[in-house]
């Protein structure tokens, strides 16, 4: 077999051309540091700067070329735009395989590493203390329902134990969601608003070694990703802050495969009002058939629904279970079929309780 066949049977779908631009990419000292770097955390051009005692148009500069060549991706969250290194195509490939031929054993990248994990710690340090200053409210809210781990594992059961090409949690908050079913999902995206949100949440999955999680500063009315790009998506507990519910749930259900599922996780109705004021909710709870209704305009069919009560103790709030489905039509069917069965999804929906 002659080099150039080798290459390509190494790296599926690279032509010699991206091969060759690729390989200019990373063929600098400072440019496979960087690499190196990204493959095993976000960082952005202040971090890389600290990191590798740079200056800012450097390491602008080194991003910009390994971007064109496809070797990392750049996402913006507000002002900053943090990198990784990419994780999908032929690039990625080549760009995973090139940081495995670099040797841990190398001073320089060793050193890189324990610089970025300062940083990281640093992050990760002022991330906490957003979240130890709101923790007290979250906490209150907590206590008037029940526990989150009987919570967690009605969604669970609910979702099913997939596996899924790719999991999306709207609102995605402190990242939990991503946590709970990262493990069984090929790729997990969040998107929230809440810029100290994502760094809380960014710093939880780097510690728990979810490499295939990703969270994204992404409005879940006009969420970042194409028609039909999820097998499933999550909406846990976010509905009640939104002006606009139903438009959330039509958002949801776009980027929802055919066959995939949606879990909506939220309140039923309740009357206390002091969580208008206290906490910023817009909605007090949502009835089955309400939220039903909403499932149904978006063009999902209302598969299982549970409520979860405390007992009868007043003043508490009942959490509500919402699993829809997007219907797989008898057109996708045979596309399918005909392309030799596809991606599956997995198909054991629990029936209505």
């Amino acid at each position: 077999m002659s080099g150039d066949d080798q290459s390509r049977a190494a790296v599926p779908g690279l032509s010699a051309d991206q091969a060759l631009a690729a390989l200019r990419g990373a063929g600098e000292a400072t440019r496979l540091r960087i690499l190196a770097l990204l493959a095993g955390a976000e960082l952005n051009v202040k971090d890389l700067t600290q990191i590798l005692a740079q200056s800012q148009p450097r390491i602008s500069r080194h991003l910009k070329l390994m971007a064109e060549a496809g070797l990392i991706t750049r996402f913006r969250e507000g002002s900053w735009v943090f990198f990784r290194a990419a994780d999908s195509g032929p690039e990625g490939t080549l760009a995973r395989a090139i940081v495995a031929a670099s040797t841990r054993a190398d001073l320089t990248l060793a050193r890189d590493r324990a610089r970025a994990e300062a940083v990281q710690k640093a992050r990760a340090e002022a991330a906490q203390s957003y979240f130890k200053a709101h923790a007290a409210e979250w906490d209150s809210i907590r206590t008037l329902h029940v526990a989150e781990s009987q919570v967690e594992a009605a969604m669970d059961e609910a979702l099913g134990e997939g596996p899924f090409e790719r999991l999306v949690d709207l609102g995605t908050g402190t990242g939990r969601i991503l946590e709970l079913f990262g493990p069984r999902a090929k790729k997990v995206l969040g998107f929230d608003l809440n810029h100290d949100m994502l760094a809380y949440a960014r710093m939880k999955l780097e510690r728990a070694g979810l490499s295939q999680a990703q969270v994204r500063h992404g409005d879940l009315y006009n969420v970042p990703l194409p028609d039909e790009a999820a097998d499933a998506v999550v909406l846990h507990q976010v509905l009640h802050f939104l002006d606009d519910p139903a438009s959330a749930v039509a958002e949801a259900a776009r980027v929802l495969a055919p066959g995939g599922k949606l879990l909506v996780v939220d309140f039923a109705p309740h009357e206390l009002e002091f969580l208008r004021e206290q906490s910023a909710h817009r909605r007090l709870g949502f009835g089955r058939d309400q939220l039903g209704r909403m499932l149904e305009g978006a063009g999902l069919k209302l598969e299982r629904f549970r409520e979860l009560s405390p007992g009868p103790a007043e003043g508490k709030l009942i959490v509500s279970l919402w699993l829809g489905q997007k219907p797989v039509t008898r057109r996708q069917e045979k596309k399918t079929e005909s392309q030799g069965g596809g991606r599956r999804l997995d198909a054991r929906i629990p029936r209505p309780t």
